[in-house]
């Protein structure tokens, strides 16, 4: 197959089939665009910037040529060097027609792909383009051939989309050759804002070196990269922008910081010990346990409700309040009302801490709601009752478990044995103890001289059934 040649399989044809009634509604759109190229970059302080390149200062130009937005698209250098010899201009922006055949490159080398449609109506840049897809070689021609480094005419710069799609070469490029490290995009985003995933550290440190604002904020959320990289659980980042000097409790437009940003957002298993690392990291900066937000949740409301244990542990060993309430709720409530939801994070672990931390306790009449939605975590229950000397176990109880919990039958068996037996003298001793001490649990238990198994008994450990 010659080079300039492709062959539409059926699934292809089928497509453009389907796309015939979009394209129409594209080629009216387009008719309704006009450029003002004034416009095109984020704002009058990136666009009056001094530069010692000539050809910026010139407006750029529109470019409609397929044969070359696919050189671009496809990091073809040798088709750029030819398009683009020495002394001529690469500084022009990229208007995308709808309906237009273009290469979409896939594989290693990105020299794989097929020819698709596009529909895009954002205007674009050679930069953009090559920055965004890592073709370090294309955009270090572009550059020397005086493209505008702080074009805009998306509403991003090529910096933002380098660092969005995790190209540090590229970005260390953009940098030295002047683009601006605190470019503000159309949605209020730097490009430090875009550094979201473990792969941007790369992208992050060049803009640190290169002057980045460590507690720039973005408009609409009032984010600045600390909070970034806690809400998306990246502790490299946070370690980074806390060496530069990140203001670790500053608070953005509904009241979170970075900690409860790192708290707040949910987690999947295989994403807990992330978060753990990113709070721990922020509380021996010095981050402040109890702030709340606008809703009045603490970090630790927002932990319990994430079951993150870890996280709770360790706000709970740096003082956070148990028994804060935030429009009604404890934290205790936020675990119960998610523990259905999330048996896998072990559940148990959490209440068992905001017990022996002095959390309150469920109302008694409450326990057999409990007991319905939390049936699915025995543990959860055992640590739950443990906490009380007498039980009024009634029908409504046996009710309340749902029959498909048939592997945890033993267990609620002995839970429904209450009925007609006391609590053991061992449990009503370990009771008046826990009574006694009441906040002090979790401080005076391990000190005391005592084998290990009643320090534990003591401290609402698992046996799996209840005496």
């Amino acid at each position: 197959m010659s080079r300039g040649s492709f062959v539409f399989t059926p699934t292809a044809l089928r497509s453009l089939q389907l796309d015939e009634e979009m394209l129409e509604r594209d080629r009216f759109k387009r008719q309704l665009v006009s450029h003002r190229f004034s416009g095109y970059t984020l704002n009058r302080g990136v666009r009056d910037r001094p530069t010692s390149r000539p050809s910026a200062a010139l407006p750029p130009a529109v470019c409609h040529d397929l044969v070359i937005q696919n050189a671009l698209y496809t990091g073809d250098l040798e088709a750029m060097q030819r398009f683009f010899p020495r002394g001529s201009t690469a500084n022009f922006i990229i208007e995308p027609q709808g309906g237009d055949m273009r290469w979409v490159a896939r594989g290693e080398g990105k020299r794989q792909g097929l020819w698709s449609l596009t529909y895009e109506q954002e205007l674009t840049t050679p930069l953009h383009i090559t920055a965004g897809r890592g073709f370090a070689d294309c955009l270090r021609l572009l550059l020397q051939r005086g493209a505008s480094v702080d074009l805009a005419p998306g509403g991003t710069t090529a910096l933002h989309e380098a660092c969005e799609s995790c190209q540090p070469e590229c970005t260390k490029l953009l940098l030295t050759h002047g683009a601006n490290a605190n470019a503000v995009s159309e949605d209020g985003l730097m490009p430090l804002h875009m550094c979201t995933s473990p792969e941007s550290l790369e992208c992050a440190k060049y803009l640190l070196q290169f002057g980045a604002a460590i507690n720039g904020r973005s408009i609409e959320e009032d984010d600045t990269p600390l909070h970034i990289a806690a809400r998306n659980g990246l502790p490299e980042h946070i370690e980074l922008y806390l060496h530069y000097g990140a203001a670790v409790d500053k608070q953005n437009d509904v009241g979170l910081t970075p900690l409860n940003a790192a708290c707040s957002q949910p987690q999947e298993l295989q994403d807990l010990q992330r978060y753990f690392k990113v709070c721990q990291l922020l509380l021996e900066a010095g981050a402040d346990v109890s702030t709340m937000d606008q809703e009045k949740h603490s970090p630790l409301h927002m932990a319990c409700k994430n079951v993150n244990a870890d996280i709770v542990d360790l706000l709970l060993e740096n003082g956070a309040c148990v028994n804060n309430m935030g429009y009604g709720e404890a934290p205790m409530h936020n675990i119960l009302k998610a523990v259905c939801y999330k048996i896998s994070h072990k559940p148990e672990r959490v209440v068992r801490a905001l017990l022996n931390h002095g959390s309150i306790r469920v109302w008694p009449g409450a326990l057999p709601t409990v007991l319905k939605h939390c049936c699915g975590s025995p543990q959860t229950i055992e640590v739950l009752l443990n906490a009380y000397s007498k039980l009024r176990v009634t029908d409504t109880w046996v009710e309340s478990v749902s029959p498909e919990i048939f592997k945890h039958q033993e267990f609620y068996e002995s839970v429904f044995a209450l009925a007609q037996t006391p609590r053991s003298l061992q449990h009503l001793a370990r009771c008046r103890i826990r009574t006694f001490l009441d906040t002090s649990i979790h401080k005076v238990v391990p000190k005391l001289n005592l084998p290990t198994f009643l320090k534990n008994y003591l401290l609402l450990d698992f046996r799996g059934y209840v005496h």
